[in-house]
């Protein structure tokens, strides 16, 4: 019975021990030679007393060692949170504090960077560089070198599949990032329905483009563990560097999100580029039908996977390849073991053709925001609908998005409730972006956008009023923010007005803005 994450590596270790596990530059792993190095991780972690549910950081470039933080971190019982490696100190400090976390995975020219938020950080006990001999601490906390494998020793603990396994973060509507607890459960089962539809086995090779702080990233290394396929780990710079791995590697699945694919598909792609690849899939936005046709050209022989998810449920929706040419616009039906609903406001389902919010319910849906009952209240619900009164209700996640249901309940994307900005990928707050513009000091007023791009999904507008009566520095404020968030963060534009317009009720009219800026 597969309770914890890591139960995906031991349990290929024993069946698919001598196959390729994981793959980083000129270093491949084997099963066996990973959960060596995974148990390793693990004993070091149990050495600093680690307890269960404990959070362990982990501020990594994609490498192997990132991959055996984390599945160690299962494997000692903890839980584990990626941290995405583009952001800035200030926001790897926060996710820090906020989800109390024990011990930091990371690398010393990263923890340079991150030193100073560490001393606000009360949480934190011990850092585990993966590069470099220990040095000195600071304010409480103890530097340790990584560890080398271990074949044999102690049993791994075993919790069970409702412990946390994870904290993802997102960002958040009211400005900053919420961690979305997943559980062993959630993590494994998605492992699970996306290696099925998929029809992955051991003979495929995954490259994992995406970063595993994004669910769908993280779902690459999953996926592959859970059939004892081969994961290539790769940190994307270049276009033209994809191709090159698909032929180094022989690669047969590949996920993107539109952005990237966008790129991707501007590049050459030799014929011993594709030979091997079985599918490619979508996710993190909408795939223009014409860059689709493009990349089925390139692929031919690949078949196309348009994916719809959301980290609150990890994976909700895929469309058939079967099915793309007769609905190419559908984000498909729910994955296999799960259930996804079309709601009215009041909870009562919605008719074939009429406009609601998705709603899923299944073993996906995460256990909540992390320290964020409020919040976890508003996403997360009980299933609509007449209850036994002896049964505890199934708590259900509302997306915030509106679809529709054609006659055959094949979903189609309509919009989004709240103001968030999907761009290059990444879910965007709005807040979080106007929080740093007024933190320059050089603006009064300060409404963030996403605005329709064909290459991004959406790209950012900042609409500002200078602080002071005058002509506001564009070039200052951008280099001023450029330090405190990650390049796809960063407006690509910035509107300067003297005023801003309000609605009656006193708020910034965010839809008068779009619709002036929209192309």
């Amino acid at each position: 019975m597969r309770r914890n994450l890591h139960a995906l590596v031991e349990e290929r270790a024993t069946t698919h021990g001598d196959r390729p596990a994981v793959t980083y530059k000129s270093t491949t792993l084997t099963y066996s030679e990973l959960w060596a190095q995974v148990r390793g991780v693990a004993a070091a972690l149990g050495a600093m007393g680690l307890a269960r549910e404990d959070r362990v950081a982990v501020f990594l470039e994609k490498r192997i060692e990132t991959v055996a933080a984390l599945v160690g971190t299962s494997a000692a019982g903890g839980a584990f949170v990626p941290v995405n490696p583009l952001l800035r100190p200030q926001q790897v400090g926060y996710i820090l504090r906020d989800c109390g976390v024990r011990v930091l995975v990371t690398s010393a020219e990263r923890l340079e960077i991150v030193r100073a938020e560490l001393g606000e950080c009360p949480d934190l006990a011990h850092v585990l560089l993966v590069d470099e001999a220990p040095t000195d601490g600071a304010r409480g906390w103890q530097v340790h070198g990584w560890p080398g494998p271990v074949s044999e020793g102690p049993a791994v603990p075993q919790g069970i599949d409702v412990d946390i396994a994870a904290v993802l973060y997102t960002s958040g509507s009211t400005g900053k990032p919420k961690g979305v607890v997943l559980s062993h459960r959630n993590l494994i089962v998605g492992a699970e329905s996306v290696s099925d539809y998929l029809h992955n086995t051991s003979d495929d090779v995954i490259l994992a483009v995406l970063p595993l702080s994004f669910d769908a990233g993280l779902s690459q290394v999953t996926t592959a563990f859970a059939v004892g396929a081969h994961v290539v780990l790769m940190n994307y710079l270049l276009p033209r560097d994809v191709p090159r791995m698909c032929v180094q590697h022989g690669v047969t699945g590949l996920t993107c999100v539109p952005p990237l694919w966008i790129q991707i598909a501007e590049v050459a792609w030799p014929p011993e580029a594709t030979a091997r690849l079985r599918y490619f899939a979508n996710t993190g936005g909408r795939m223009p039908k014409t860059l689709l046709d493009k990349l089925r050209g390139l692929f031919p022989g690949a078949l196309p996977y348009l994916m719809y998810g959301l980290t609150e449920a990890f994976r909700s929706t895929y469309l058939d390849p079967a099915e793309v040419d007769r609905r190419p616009d559908s984000i498909g039906k729910a994955i296999p073991n799960a259930e996804i609903l079309v709601l009215r406001p009041d909870g009562t389902r919605c008719e074939p053709g009429e406009e609601g919010e998705l709603v899923h319910r299944g073993a996906l849906v995460a256990q909540g925001y992390w320290g964020d009952p409020d919040r976890t209240a508003e996403r997360f619900r009980p299933v609509p609908g007449p209850h036994d009164a002896w049964r505890v209700p199934e708590m259900a996640v509302w997306s915030g998005d509106t679809v529709v249901a054609d006659d055959e309940g094949f979903l189609y994307f309509v919009g989004r409730h709240d103001e968030m900005i999907k761009t290059s990928g990444y879910r965007v707050s709005p807040a979080e972006i106007e929080e740093v513009a007024y933190a320059t000091g050089m603006v009064r007023d300060a409404v963030a956008l996403g605005v329709p791009d064909p290459r991004l999904g959406q790209r950012i507008v900042l609409v500002a009023s200078p602080a002071s009566p005058g002509v506001l520095d564009v070039d200052a404020l951008l280099a001023a923010m450029k330090h405190q968030v990650p390049v796809y963060m960063l407006p690509s534009t910035v509107v300067s007005r003297d005023e801003i317009p309000r609605s009656p009720n006193g708020k910034f009219d965010r839809a008068l803005l779009r619709a002036e800026l929209a192309p």
